[in-house]
């Protein structure tokens, strides 16, 4: 789950990171009476959780409130990348002399937080990480311990900092990886903690990604959640209890179990197919959940095929197939199913389905060749 910039940058000053005056607005009065307030030049920017928004004329500076409610009027008329802008940021503009990279993700591979910081920060950092990745220094971080002061020292030094302002980052950068640690994030950056004409440091920008699996342990943040990110389909899902994932291919996926379904998606890939979602369905699925995954998958008008691979253990066989054919006698469709089932109850399963005029496949190998196959023949 992704926090707006507003979100983010409201939970980086609870640790001590500094962030510009500014508030949120809804409406162009709004932005005009905090430029009043502020009374300076100010930046309005865009709250929409994609990347680009200056390119796309998303941020712009406003010289006085009647301009600021100007812009903030054109800002709240915009779609970017598709997704409707219904707030804008007024903050203060500062005067940026440098602009460095800051963040703290989840390094899988050394299993641990990593802290990350650059030099070359901005909105290109990305750009700067796939051409010169000399210029990306990273700190990897012990959970026990925390970020220590001497290794938010060795990276200010590392990125150059002036010796005047290692202390203000140090406490920067501490406070970022306590607000990571304190909200259960996947990612907490700072892009750019601004180096301004007078010599301070101040978060200009701000990114949190939540783990969702966290959430249960923080309602305050769930409910910052901005339902425009999510397609309606992943409103419902969610809503149902469902793992689903919209993707570009044509053969639905309904598989109970995280790596059982990245599992099936490789193998649909493998023999030449493409999956048009990731939908895991969970253990204990009843018919009426299953019933919600299939209409959920059918309402992609780009599936061609709907392949369902079902182990079951906790998940009985013979119930997740009932669920497809109460499911179905609700939908009207053309689009060819496969069914593979193992495990508890997986010969009354495949009857049921069998029963159904629906393909049934022994192995994931088999499902997956006879989805494919059948998805090429609707095209």
């Amino acid at each position: 789950m992704k926090l707006h910039e507003y979100q983010s940058k409201a939970i980086f000053a609870q640790y001590g990171v500094p962030i510009p005056n500014g508030k949120v607005a809804s409406n162009a009065d709004e932005a005009r009476q905090i430029a009043a307030q502020l009374n300076k030049r100010v930046v309005i920017k865009s709250q929409v959780l994609v990347g680009g928004r200056g390119k796309a004329g998303g941020i712009k500076v406003a010289n006085d409130p009647d301009e600021a409610e100007q812009l903030a009027d054109q800002i709240l008329a915009m779609k970017i990348k598709g997704l409707p802008v219904r707030k804008v940021l007024v903050d203060e503009a500062i005067h940026i002399a440098k602009e460095i990279y800051l963040g703290v993700v989840v390094d899988r591979a050394a299993k641990c937080a990593t802290m990350i910081g650059s030099a070359a920060g901005g909105m290109e950092i990305e750009e700067v990480a796939r051409t010169t990745p000399e210029k990306i220094v990273r700190i990897k971080i012990d959970s026990a311990y925390g970020l220590l002061e001497y290794q938010a020292r060795a990276l200010a030094f590392a990125l150059g900092i002036d010796k005047t302002l290692v202390r203000d980052f140090t406490a920067i950068a501490t406070g970022l990886y306590r607000a990571f640690v304190a909200t259960d994030a996947t990612l907490a950056e700072i892009n750019p903690l601004a180096v301004t004409a007078e010599n301070k440091l101040i978060a200009a920008d701000g990114k949190i990604v939540l783990d969702d699996n966290a959430l249960y342990r923080h309602p305050d943040l769930e409910q910052l959640r901005d339902i425009d990110e999510e397609s309606s389909e992943e409103q419902r899902a969610r809503n149902a209890g469902l793992s689903y994932v919209k993707l570009d291919g044509d053969i639905g996926c309904m598989v109970n179990g995280a790596g059982l379904a990245m599992a099936t998606m490789d193998v649909i890939k493998f023999y030449g197919g493409a999956p048009a979602n990731f939908l895991d369905i969970g253990g204990g699925a009843k018919a009426d959940k299953v019933k919600t995954a299939l209409e959920i998958i059918l309402s992609d008008p780009n599936v061609k095929c709907v392949l369902f691979n079902i182990f079951g253990g906790i998940t009985r066989g013979d119930e997740v197939a009932r669920g497809v054919v109460e499911g179905l006698k609700g939908i009207k469709t053309r689009v060819p199913m496969v069914a593979r089932i193992v495990g508890t109850n997986a010969e009354e399963g495949r009857r049921i389905l069998a029963d159904a005029n629906m393909m049934t496949a022994e192995t994931l190998e088999e499902g997956a060749q006879k989805a494919v196959a059948a998805a090429k023949r609707m095209q």
